[in-house]
């Protein structure tokens, strides 16, 4: 491959990121396959701990190419909506045939969603440098209603940071949220970078 997104990807924030996953959407799956990718897997296994409920609507936040619908789904869940700021990473996830709609984001517009339309939210490598900004953290909390769940992952580049492990710890201490998973394990191992997961529960 000559060219290597990975390499650059965590320069990225906010402005001028939907267009850096457009022109990685064709060799995305192949770049991150090749470097070990395990994430999505780790979050779908985690959320499948306290979901029970297969058929539940679940959001894919930032679902890219749709290799978290195939974890996902590989946990047997079935009723899956995609997100993403990247019309070129959703033509990729359109041929998975693994969702039921598929919708293009705006960075700082409203989402087009309701509170409680989905029992559960992804957001798996979602959040941090390269990727969204923290406040989508505050966005996709307030869409769950009572008793919703997230499984969602910081890898290390976003662990840098403080700022987002005390935003999570913020919501526990005031009672939005209960912490029901945190685990930290391999994210890239080729690249010997981590991530941390977790699954929170609205209160």
């Amino acid at each position: 491959m000559t060219r290597k997104f990975l390499d650059k990807v965590y320069d990225y924030i906010g402005k001028g990121v939907a267009e850096f996953y457009d022109d990685w959407a064709t060799s995305y799956e192949e770049e991150v396959t090749e470097n070990g990718y395990v994430t999505p897997g780790r979050c779908a296994s985690a959320l499948a701990r306290f979901l029970k409920d297969k058929d539940a609507p679940i959001l894919d936040f930032g679902c890219g190419t749709g290799l978290s619908g195939l974890a996902l789904h590989a946990e047997g869940f079935t009723n899956m909506h995609g997100f993403d700021l990247s019309s070129e990473m959703l033509t990729q996830a359109e041929e998975k045939n693994l969702y039921r709609t598929l919708t293009k984001v705006e960075l700082d517009a409203p989402l087009p969603v309701a509170k409680g339309d989905y029992t559960a939210i992804a957001a798996i490598g979602v959040i941090g440098p390269g990727a969204a900004p923290l406040d989508t953290f505050d966005k996709l909390v307030g869409l769950l209603n009572q008793g919703g769940l997230m499984t969602f992952s910081y890898n290390d580049h976003a662990l840098k940071d403080r700022a987002y492990e005390a935003r999570l710890n913020e919501y526990v201490d005031t009672a939005t949220v209960r912490l029901l998973f945190r685990e930290r394990g391999p994210h890239l191992p080729a690249r010997n970078i981590h991530s941390t997961v977790y699954v929170i529960e609205k209160l």
